[in-house]
């Protein structure tokens, strides 16, 4: 099995990136500054050793001057002129061009040399480059005296400058480098200081993958984008865990109410198979048990379907008047169960952002349970729609307040037995019933879907005792948008 490359990582990649931009930057700098000071310094000493060939070729024109005024004895003459600009070393040629006057160093002389030293016009010059005197190299220069008398041979040295040169290129290579390698060890600590924090979000992300568990924190600070990425990866962990949570709970609830009606099917089942033993009546009691505990386990299913799988985001978001859902829930429920239901609009406008059916069955859902508990059916099951802002106080319900913040009110009053106290805060839970209701048929899951409605519609569920007997509960809608 081939090992799987092991990838850069981000640090690394940052480090050499950050070197490299800094490595091309100071050996481009290096390079033309070196390029610019050797240029100045080869032209400087150029110029001036023209200048001193230059102004001895004036003195020779303007005055007849002999071997003798360039002698090493007379240092504050014409031969002190030469010396002192730049340090040029001066020997002296006399007629014929034998050496009258030795330089230090003693400097060659050839036949151009010596038939500059034998010409008749004054100034005539003879240049040497490159001339090699005891492994030094000098630029070497021969001015006729004129009249046959001789000539000056004026020479600088090249390799001074090449060496002060050269020292300058070993300077620039080390400063480049170690302005690389600094470079380098800044750009390893920047890296590390800003990948810190991806690295610690990197890892909680492959705890994650690898471990499976969502609970794990994200310790990021910061305001940048590193730290709000850190904060939405851990949002999105909490919301995960949060998710995995209901989901638990959710087949955990699912799992013990579905025992009881699948027992009491088995049960009865079993009882099948000895029917023809049973009297009629006991026949006749049977299979209308059967025919309840498959309506109530078909309702259980069905419902925890719409709750754990419904996906109610894929509905898409409308204009919808809760006034005509509230009247189709209450023609509904009038031809399910024959009982009287009346509907009463409020408010300036009973219209929302919503999605209808997800509407229409948290609607049905309050009608239907107002039908299943007001067993009396005297009075008509009301339903109140209000529109409008809803005030603060009538807001609160049953632990449950919405501050005000609703848009559209629903209330569903009816006289049955109401609800105990101890119950308001608990009726909205999945699979609660409380024990006067256990009785009855249902899942417990209606009014969970009430509030799973309310809340994805920016409202909120409530419960109270009503006045007189009976129970008043709703919703309210602050919309949405999709």
């Amino acid at each position: 099995m081939l090992a799987r490359p092991r990838l850069s990582s981000l640090r690394t990649t940052f480090t050499v990136s950050f070197a490299a931009v800094a490595a091309v930057v100071t050996v481009l700098v290096g390079f033309l500054s070196y390029d610019a000071a050797s240029r100045l310094v080869r032209v400087d000493q150029q110029t001036v050793f023209e200048d001193v060939v230059q102004d001895l070729r004036d003195q020779v024109r303007q005055h007849a001057l002999a071997p003798d005024d360039f002698a090493a004895s007379r240092s504050a003459g014409p031969r002190g002129d030469l010396i002192r600009p730049s340090g040029t070393v001066v020997q002296v040629l006399g007629p014929g061009g034998t050496v009258v006057d030795r330089g230090s160093p003693a400097l060659p002389a050839d036949a151009d040399d010596r038939r500059a030293a034998a010409a008749q016009a004054a100034g005539r010059l003879v240049e040497h480059r490159g001339v090699e005197v005891h492994d030094e190299v000098y630029r070497v220069a021969t001015v006729a005296l004129g009249g046959g008398r001789g000539a000056v041979q004026v020479a600088q040295e090249f390799s001074d400058t090449e060496d002060l040169l050269r020292e300058l290129q070993q300077r620039t290579v080390l400063l480049v480098s170690a302005v690389v390698v600094a470079a380098g060890l800044f750009g390893w600590w920047l890296a590390r200081r800003i990948t810190s924090r991806l690295v610690r979000l990197a890892g909680a992300a492959e705890d994650v993958a690898r471990t499976g568990r969502l609970g794990i924190q994200v310790p990021v600070a910061g305001r940048d984008e590193v730290a709000r990425l850190g904060r939405s990866f851990d949002r999105m962990l909490g919301r995960l865990a949060q998710s995995e949570e209901d989901q638990r709970r959710l087949v955990q609830d699912a799992g013990h109410e579905l025992r009881t009606p699948l027992t009491s099917l088995r049960t009865n089942i079993s009882m099948l198979r000895r029917i023809d033993e049973l009297p009629p009546d006991a026949r006749g009691e049977l299979v209308a048990d059967l025919a309840q505990e498959s309506r109530e386990l078909t309702d259980l299913v069905n419902e925890l379907v719409d709750l754990a799988a419904g996906q109610p985001d894929a509905e898409p978001v409308q204009r919808v008047d809760v006034a005509d859902i509230a009247e189709d829930a209450a023609v509904a429920t009038r031809r399910r169960t024959g009982r009287p239901v009346t509907v009463r609009v409020t408010g300036a406008t009973t219209v929302v952002d919503g999605r209808p059916a997800a509407l229409q069955r948290a609607m049905s859902n309050l009608v239907e349970n107002a039908a299943k508990f007001d067993r009396g059916g005297a009075a008509p099951i009301e339903v109140v729609v209000t529109g409008g802002e809803v005030p603060e106080a009538d807001a609160r319900a049953g632990g449950a307040d919405t501050g005000g913040a609703g848009t559209v009110r629903v209330e569903v009053l009816d006289r049955g037995p109401g609800i105990a106290e101890e119950d308001l805060v608990r009726v909205f839970d999945r699979f609660y019933r409380a024990p006067d209701a256990r009785s009855l048929p249902g899942s417990g899951l209606g009014l969970s879907i009430v509030r799973e409605v309310a809340t994805a519609h920016g409202g909120a569920p409530f419960a109270r005792r009503r006045e007189g007997g009976g129970s008043v509960i709703g919703f309210t809608l602050g919309g949405l948008r999709g």
